[in-house]
């Protein structure tokens, strides 16, 4: 009997292994709702042969589960109208810097879950943002104002030509790192709005509407 249990339990392994890596390779939290409904249905499935179901008909069944799952992915390819039926699509959040209270309730998406995923993307301001979505698998699209976007290696290095550009050849050197130390002490004063300082201070500064509360 014990070995019995071994050799499936072995055999349950490989057999998921190999039906969940047919299945993609996407994690939980980039799956669609179809795909975590039929990776939990093969998860719950895989565990029966060990309750004394047979084995070969639940891997039969995880099979098809996958199969099915394929067949909607590939279908999703082919129809745009069915993608968005089985998907969904994503929706504004954000509009420069202006929260889509409408968008928000249809969600059901709280200010303080739309904070908290934006802190995540490493933004403090909600005026920073001139686009958020929220896509079909939870994560939140962002694009920052032009102004709140961080310097590139690349914009850095025209900035830096420009000066030298400007400035005489016997003062260059004296003049750039004159103009890069001060631009490395620049810092901005905290903002009101800042979601960040709203954790450390477990309250927020400006209250949002009460009905995304």
């Amino acid at each position: 009997m014990i070995w019995d249990l071994i050799w499936k339990s072995i055999l349950i392994v490989f057999a998921g292994t190999v039906l969940l890596r047919i299945a993609g390779r996407k994690t939980i939290s980039q799956m669609t709702l179809a795909e975590a409904v039929i990776m939990i249905a093969i998860g719950a499935l895989l565990i029966q042969p060990v309750a004394g179901e047979n084995i070969w008909t639940t891997f039969l069944i995880g099979a098809v589960l996958v199969f099915t799952l394929l067949i909607m992915e590939y279908i999703q390819l082919k129809s745009d109208k069915i993608e968005k039926m089985i998907t969904g699509k994503a929706k504004v959040v954000i509009e420069n810097g202006i929260l889509n209270e409408k968008n928000l309730k249809k969600l059901r998406l709280s200010i303080d879950q739309l904070e908290m995923k934006l802190r995540q993307n490493s933004v403090s301001k909600i005026s920073d943002v001139k686009w958020a979505t929220l896509e079909p698998n939870g994560q939140l699209g962002i694009e920052l104002q032009d102004d709140a976007k961080p310097v590139t290696k690349k914009d850095f290095e025209d900035f830096k030509q420009t000066i030298v550009n400007l400035i005489p050849s016997n003062a260059q050197l004296t003049h750039i790192n004159e103009i890069l130390n001060l631009l490395n002490k620049q810092h901005k004063p905290e903002s009101e709005e800042d979601l960040f300082a709203e954790v450390q201070y477990n309250a927020h500064k400006k209250a949002p509407p009460k009905h995304l509360q």
